[in-house]
């Protein structure tokens, strides 16, 4: 299968060496195979979860109709007993953010452990660093997925509301074995976020530094702005260094700029200066550019995602022309 990892030796492209990662065929090692398998295990439900909120349609007439005759209980019974059947899958996707959490905290653990550097972990365990990418693909596509779908915060207040108001009347309701307050409180703030998936990734990865406090902080930053120039990919540096020939399928240069974008919020809220100072080690110039040189349809998200996700943008310290670019 060769490298899969390139080191693709060019002294002038932009900010350092640039990496082909081949993230369509990447194969775990022996060595890799432990983390790899329990990671796969929360992959391989990624898709359902993602047809799932794809088909979320919400109770909106429902509880529409419910709220506008409040005497009438055939009505509120229809509301409700649209809205549960809801609620339960609004908890399967936030318990799968919670092992996506865990699941990334493992490939942390793997990517960034001493004695070998970012660029060294990248090599030896390229598919690891795929499971990485999958993660941020993952989560860049639920989080564009969920912003279109205000029924989910509609539906969920409709839902603590009523169970208030029944708890009030000392009613008991079976649904609350399975959402009981403290986990609709939990959900409620998961719900609350407009992008919960990155807040869940970025939270986990600072807990990960704020954790670790021997390992050094550019381990992790380091992965991660690796994993960025990775990405970055326009097409007239691919067409020079043989990258498009390398992918098989259109969807892995999306693929690759999802990845790029959730690298670049992680290490914005993991980095003290974040990534848009003019010492970070991310080209952000260069990312931003190539995210424009694609069909708007594909990135709109990505680019808002960089509006709105990170945490240094707005600082001083970024350069104007950084700001005007993403306006």
């Amino acid at each position: 299968m060769g490298n899969l990892l390139k080191v693709l030796t060019c002294t002038e492209l932009e900010q350092g060496p640039n990496f082909f990662l081949d993230f369509e065929n990447a194969q775990p090692t022996d060595c890799e195979r432990e983390v790899w398998n329990q990671v796969n295990t929360v992959l391989q439900d990624s898709e359902s979860i993602l047809s799932g909120l794809q088909a979320y349609k919400g109770a909106g007439q429902e509880i529409r109709d419910a709220i506008q005759n409040p005497n009438d209980m055939l009505l509120q019974e229809r509301a409700w007993n649209s809205v549960c059947p809801l609620v339960i899958r609004l908890k399967k996707f936030y318990g799968f953010s919670l092992r996506l959490e865990k699941a990334l905290q493992s490939l942390l653990e793997s990517l960034t452990c001493p004695p070998y550097t970012p660029t060294q972990h990248l090599e030896k365990e390229q598919a690891l660093a795929k499971q990485f990418a999958e993660i941020l693909h993952f989560t860049l596509r639920f989080d564009e997925l969920k912003m279109r779908i205000p029924a989910i915060q509609n539906d969920f207040s409709y839902y603590r509301r009523t169970i208030s108001r029944n708890r009030i009347n000392n009613m008991n309701l079976d649904i609350e074995s399975e959402v009981n307050n403290e986990m609709a409180n939990r959900m409620s703030l998961f719900y609350a976020e407009a992008t919960p998936m990155l807040k869940t990734l970025s939270t986990a990865t600072t807990n990960f530094v704020t954790e670790n406090k021997t390992l050094p902080l550019e381990n992790t930053t380091d992965v991660l702005s690796t994993m960025a120039s990775v990405c970055k990919c326009n097409k007239t540096v691919c067409l020079s260094l043989d990258y498009t020939s390398r992918f098989n399928s259109e969807d892995t240069l999306l693929f690759c700029m999802r990845v790029m974008v959730g690298v670049i919020i992680l290490y914005d809220h993991v980095h003290p200066n974040g990534a848009f100072n003019k010492s970070s080690k991310i080209d952000m110039k260069g990312c931003i550019k190539v995210l424009k040189e694609q069909p708007a349809d594909n990135v709109e998200g990505l680019l808002n995602a960089l509006k709105f996700t990170t945490k240094h943008l707005n600082d001083e310290s970024t350069p104007k022309n950084i700001r005007t670019m993403l306006q």
